[in-house]
């Protein structure tokens, strides 16, 4: 693997919310931009891990660019739905990723495996899988998670996707609810690049 510190990343990701997290998370001297600048369709994701995603994502971008890329695939994991909506969690929001329609639909799936479940504990976790992919460089990767529950109503403005049902272990509050520092800590964006940031 390449030992020399990365100044120059690619952050492989047309979701603006997802790009500024993980600005956020990479060290100042780096200098990032984003396919959003560069206008670039995200390719076809037929991985059948998040693993496997992050990677056609970082490859596809790097050899579109030349640069060294970062691309992250993350999704959220409700046990009572065999672990879905998983690697489809961003499709879930349809072809505009509106995560509005995303967590209706949780909800209805909700509703037909458990009339009751806002009065249960229904465990979910949030997994994201780091990868970096670029000239001189063999695949480095990462995979992050933290375990919570399904938040039984919407909650909090804060964040982007699912995080306004999902509430951690041995936390109140949805992330959706959190200030942005404080989610930063113990999401599972940030466990995965604790253990890829050696590389940064």
């Amino acid at each position: 693997m390449k030992t020399k510190k990365i100044k120059d990343l690619l952050i492989g990701s047309n979701n603006a919310g997802k790009v500024r997290e993980i600005k956020q998370l990479l060290p100042r001297y780096i200098r990032v931009s984003s396919i959003i600048d560069y206008k670039i369709k995200s390719p076809k994701e037929n991985g059948k891990t998040f693993l496997q995603n992050s990677l056609i994502k970082s490859k596809y971008f790097s050899k579109k660019t030349g640069k060294i890329c970062l691309a992250d695939d993350s999704g959220l994991e409700i046990d009572i739905l065999n672990k879905k909506p998983g690697i489809f969690s961003a499709r879930w929001g349809g072809k505009k990723n509106n995560f509005n329609l995303a967590i209706k639909k949780v909800f209805k799936e909700l509703n037909k495996a458990d009339k009751n479940w806002r009065k249960k504990r229904i465990t979910a976790r949030f997994i994201c899988a780091l990868s970096i992919y670029g000239p001189n460089i063999k695949k480095i990767y990462s995979i992050g998670k933290i375990e919570g529950r399904i938040s039984n109503k919407k909650i909090g403005k804060n964040g982007f996707g699912y995080d306004p049902i999902f509430i951690p272990n041995r936390k109140t509050n949805t992330f959706g609810q959190m200030k942005f520092k404080d989610k930063f800590k113990i999401d599972h964006r940030a466990r995965a690049f604790i253990k890829i940031k050696k590389f940064l």
